[in-house]
Parts: structure tokens; C-alpha cells; sequence
């Protein structure tokens, strides 16, 4: 033999012990899947009529509750949550919505082809359902931040 003396194990038998280091390379191929998982369904899981929004430098507001969001398509067509709904019928809907929960957000989501006139008349009647906390959603534009004075 080309070694002589005492075994890996330090007994008379030369059984190694277990290997004491602990092997990361699944565990990092588990975090590594988990990732590209994240990174490709977290772009599908956007709530709401897909419209192209328009660009804004205004920092982000945040929100306290989950807000009711209205959305005004590019053809007219308006939106509560994701079930459209006639005109006609969004007055009484946001009244009541107001009813259950008087301090509850309302955010307008406008496509940037939609007639402005539409996205304002869908503002006065969140305004007339004595709804107050009413706001506009926009995509932040490319570039460097803007600071809030």
C-alpha cells in the first residue's frame, strides 16, 4: 500500500466518517429555478383590462387598503374591477361601494388613446358618489427619478 498507518475514520477498520460539509449545489439550483420561475409569471400576475397607460415623473403613491380600480378602455368602454359595466350603472355601483366603506381608495386607470372627456366623466362620477380619494394611475417614465419636494 501506498499509505500506511491509521484509516480516515480513525479506527482500526478504515471506515470513513460521513463528510461533515454540507452540499449547497441542489440547494442553489432549487433557488436558481425558483427565481426564473418568479421572474417570468411575476409580469402575468397584473390585475386588471390590459390598456397602455400613460407616462408620468410623479414618485409612486402608497396605499393603506386595496383600492376599487375603474378602468377606461381606448374605445370607451369602462371597467369596475374587471367586469365592464354600462354607465348608466356605475353611479349606483360606486354609491354603494361608497356605502360599505366610505374611506375606500378609488383609482382610474385611463388608456392614453382614450378620449380624454370619457376619463372625466368617469371622474365626476366617482366625485358625485361622495367618494373623495380618488386617483389616476400612470406608468413611471424611463429615466432618472424625480424627487418629491
Amino acid at each position: 500500500m501506498a499509505f500506511s498507518g491509521m484509516g480516515v475514520g480513525g479506527g482500526e477498520d478504515d471506515s470513513p466518517l460521513p463528510m461533515a460539509d454540507m452540499n449547497v449545489t441542489p440547494l442553489v439550483d432549487v433557488m436558481l429555478v425558483l427565481l426564473i420561475v418568479f421572474m417570468v409569471a411575476a409580469p402575468m400576475m397584473v390585475v386588471g383590462v390590459p390598456v397602455e397607460l400613460p407616462k408620468t415623473a410623479a414618485p409612486r403613491a402608497a396605499a393603506q387598503r386595496p383600492p376599487t380600480v375603474l378602468t377606461v378602455a381606448a374605445d370607451g368602454r369602462v371597467f369596475l374591477r374587471q367586469d365592464e359595466i354600462a354607465r348608466g350603472e356605475l353611479a349606483g355601483r360606486l354609491r354603494d361601494l361608497h356605502q360599505e366603506d366610505p374611506e375606500a381608495p378609488v383609482y382610474v386607470r385611463g388608456d392614453r388613446s382614450a378620449p380624454y372627456g370619457d376619463v372625466l366623466r368617469v371622474m365626476g362620477l366617482v366625485t358625485q358618489a361622495g367618494i373623495s380619494r380618488v386617483s389616476l394611475i400612470a406608468e413611471a417614465e424611463p429615466g432618472p427619478a424625480v424627487q418629491a419636494r
